[in-house]
């Protein structure tokens, strides 16, 4: 068969050819599928997904009740807990994205000449004025005001109970930490307030110490006599990277995870939202929000192949992704129950 022949096969878009892009344009023309390419590549992807295999379902049904049936039986054993913003709202502590309430909206609404409110949160921005970070680091710091909620205690819980692999938190409010987190447990891939360095010098601070500077000083600088730069809580801004300890725990943690419980998180900020795929294909997948978030592409087969595809709540095709929609409050304290650990 010469190349022609083989580029009208119609099986030659298999999934597993080696062609260059212009053999793959070459056979769509020959087939008659140049004007609708997409619609094309779409169909063929489909029919590929769809005669994949799908991975062994650990859950006796794929349900709320079925995860609480897995977790009984004593088959997650190694749970990783990934949490953002929204676990710690009813603490009074505003998450970011909320539209009129939102920390982004905040900003906006009391710090008008800052012309993004995510400027507040890059180094750039800092360097040049750092006041506003500071003014608003005033409210973030209110300690006695903000106590952990019951889906911080749940995460505690685990912890007890043996069953905490890690916990990655998005949250830089270190109310894990207050409910008694072990800290070797607590990845806090954003960074957070429980310490600070001088951008000057590297001296650090804890943060008992930026609690009483932040409202004695405009801007808080390094005590040392013969410094005096400016003092940054250890929260990671736009244009820094992740803590080491994030990177590092990723690989080690999420091969092994047995059960992912995913809580008041968007799953829109990089690399945070990607380790839910980080996981093996057949650990189950357990949302906990307001919403339902991170299925963008649950089903799509090029995104899978990349590792990019998302959570899969309702196809015929899901097997482990189970979204409990509510607040992160009330899902842990009816897993909870359900658990019999109330």
């Amino acid at each position: 068969m010469d190349k022609e022949d083989r580029l009208r096969d119609p099986e030659y878009f298999s999934g597993s050819s080696s062609s260059d892009d212009d053999d793959i344009e070459e056979h769509l023309r020959l087939l008659g599928h140049s004007d609708d390419i997409d619609g094309y590549l779409a169909s063929r992807i489909l029919h590929l997904d769809m005669n994949q295999p799908r991975p062994a379902q650990l859950l006796d049904e794929v349900s709320f009740e079925g995860i609480v049936r897995y977790i009984t039986s004593g088959k997650a054993r190694k749970i990783i807990t990934m949490v953002g913003a929204g676990i710690s709202t009813s603490a009074g502590i505003p998450d970011f994205r909320t539209p009129d309430s939102g920390l982004y909206a905040r900003i906006a609404e009391e710090y008008p000449d800052v012309g993004n409110p995510t400027d507040l949160f890059s180094m750039n921005y800092f360097r040049m004025n750092p006041k506003p970070f500071f003014k608003l680091a005033k409210d973030l710091l209110k300690s006695q005001s903000f106590r952990p909620t019951p889906c911080h205690y749940f995460i505690k819980l685990l912890e007890s109970k043996g069953l905490l692999l890690r916990h990655y938190t998005q949250n830089i409010d270190t109310l894990e930490r207050k409910a008694g987190v072990n800290s070797d447990l607590l990845v806090e891939a954003h960074g957070s307030f429980a310490s600070s360095t001088c951008l000057s010098c590297g001296l650090r601070y804890d943060q008992a110490w930026m609690e009483k500077k932040v409202h004695e000083m405009d801007v808080v600088t390094c005590e040392r006599p013969d410094c005096h730069g400016i003092v940054k809580p250890d929260i990671v801004f736009f244009g820094e990277s992740l803590p080491e300890r994030f990177s590092g725990l990723v690989f080690q943690d999420f091969p092994f995870c047995d059960l992912l419980i995913i809580m008041g998180t968007s799953l829109q900020v990089q690399p945070f939202a990607s380790l839910v795929n980080q996981v093996p294909e057949t650990t189950p997948r357990l949302l906990i929000n307001m919403e339902v978030v991170g299925n963008e592409g649950g089903n799509d087969f090029i995104l899978r192949l990349m590792g990019r595809g998302g959570m899969d709540f309702s196809s015929e095709r899901r097997y482990r992704d189970v979204a409990e929609i509510g607040s992160c409050d009330a899902g842990c304290s009816k897993l909870a129950e359900a658990l019999g650990w109330k």
